[in-house]
């Protein structure tokens, strides 16, 4: 038979609880019965004491143990009459004491007390007249409950104990099954939104209704339900996305290559040209695809070293200004002399690339294009701003989304494969910064680069 774990945190805690119960009532029990022995010393001893007093002042009265020879009745009285309340007392028999008594002489000779050899053991007093022994009161030892009334009071507090036991128990074992209800309620919701998730259902969501450790794994839970989700959706559209931008080349050379075929085209240097387009077109968009896989899993390889950026960003520019100038687009910079960062020349030099063409390829002439640096803090600051077209509020934040171009000249026809700026987002990520969009106040599309600098001291050669 196998027990849940609801089932095996009730008999841990239930136990536990009655591990506890149980010591706790033979440890009361036992400090009792010493306590109640101990008490029954105490007072058999007071009593040899009162009567070892009390028979001295007979003995100074009488001059002799005449008066006490064989006269138990007498013993009796001066015990009773040192009972809290004689009628009690009264008609009490030798053997309702809780331990037997003897009155001896000096030799030793029983005057009062049962038959048989008086005691080894047990407390005695003597009874002293003018600094002179004249006898001894002695008692048996005080080792377990022999009175009848003491009996039954500690059988009674035997049963009374154990019905306490059982009652504990009782509330034990409810306090123990809700609390191991309780305790377990966020864990089987985690467990069965662990078994959706499991089963492809990526919006499954667990209640939290705590701050403590089970609270804080329940959002746990869903912020990785909901990075789960996304990321399935994300998955479905990349998807459909690299579907739908390989089926347009693909199309075209199927068409071009069957046109040949049939004869309706001839092999002219311009139909193979064509062709050879929209083969640079799929392996331009196959590269990207690569590159983008490495950013997002970080296999990129980053050699960072403390490098100027201004000088990597002025050599890229300055491999681009012909471009620039046959499209009818203007370059301006504004740049700081210098600017030291801690990151990769290659990808840096990449990432700039990236953002230079974007910008060629999206502006329209005549256009312009600005570049501009701001070292503020421990943070340099390069912004890319074009001139017209630019771009819709609700665009700004799609940019860079994988496969996303806007609607007019940001389309295909300019050759972007929607890959550019989700790869620079990834380069920037890697170096500790930001990379954000905005409107340009020249009409077009403004990005904004934020890498931190490096501020560690230049060590001597």
């Amino acid at each position: 038979m196998k027990f849940g774990i609801t089932a095996k945190l009730f008999l841990a805690i239930f136990a536990t609880c009655m591990l506890v119960v149980i010591t706790m009532h033979w440890g009361v029990r036992l400090s009792f019965e010493r306590g109640f022995i101990d008490y029954i010393k105490r007072s058999n001893n007071q009593r040899i004491v009162l009567l070892s007093n009390a028979l001295t002042e007979q003995y100074q009265t009488h001059g002799d143990w005449g008066f006490l020879r064989n006269n138990e009745r007498f013993v009796l009285q001066l015990l009773r009459s040192f009972e809290q309340n004689p009628d009690e007392g009264r008609n009490y028999p030798p053997h309702g004491l809780r331990t037997q008594i003897w009155v001896v002489d000096a030799e030793m000779h029983k005057l009062v007390g049962p038959d048989g050899p008086l005691p080894d053991e047990g407390p005695r007093r003597a009874i002293t007249v003018n600094n002179e022994v004249v006898g001894w009161v002695m008692s048996t030892p005080v080792e377990r409950l022999t009175r009848a009334a003491d009996i039954s009071f500690d059988a009674q507090q035997r049963r009374t104990s154990w019905l306490i036991v059982a009652l504990v128990g009782f509330i034990a074992a409810a306090v123990a099954w809700l609390t191991a209800r309780g305790l377990l309620a966020p864990v089987k919701r985690l467990v069965m939104g662990t078994h959706q998730l499991a089963a492809g259902n990526f919006s499954a969501r667990v209640m939290v209704d705590s701050r403590d450790e089970l609270g804080r794994l329940a959002s746990d839970f869903n912020r990785l339900a909901m990075s789960l989700e996304k990321n399935d959706t994300m998955r479905r559209e990349f998807m459909a996305d690299i579907s739908h931008e390989l089926r347009t080349p693909l199309a075209i050379l199927r068409g071009e290559l069957e046109a040949l075929q049939d004869g309706v085209r001839k092999a002219t240097p311009d139909s193979l040209a064509s062709l050879q387009g929209e083969v640079l077109i799929l392996t331009k968009l196959v590269d990207d695809l690569h590159q983008l896989s490495l950013s997002d899993s970080g296999a990129l390889a980053y050699r960072k070293s403390r490098v100027d950026v201004i000088h990597l960003l002025q050599i890229a520019v300055a491999a681009c200004r012909e471009r620039f100038h046959l499209q009818g687009i203007s370059l301006s910079l504004a740049l700081p002399e210098q600017a030291m960062v801690f990151g990769d020349p290659d990808r840096l030099t990449q990432l700039f690339h990236n953002l230079i063409e974007n910008s060629l390829r999206y502006t329209d002439a005549p256009g312009r294009l600005v570049i501009s640096g701001l070292v503020q803090g421990n943070f340099l600051t390069l912004r890319w701003q074009d001139s017209a077209p630019g771009v819709a509020n609700e665009q700004l934040g799609k940019i860079f989304e994988r496969f996303y171009r806007t609607e007019g000249s940001r389309n295909r026809a300019s050759g972007g494969s929607g890959l550019g700026l989700p790869i620079c987002l990834n380069i920037v990520e890697a170096h500790g910064g930001t990379l954000s969009a905005s409107h340009s106040t020249l009409g077009g599309l403004q990005l904004a680069v934020v890498l931190p600098l490096d501020s560690r001291p230049v060590r001597p050669l």
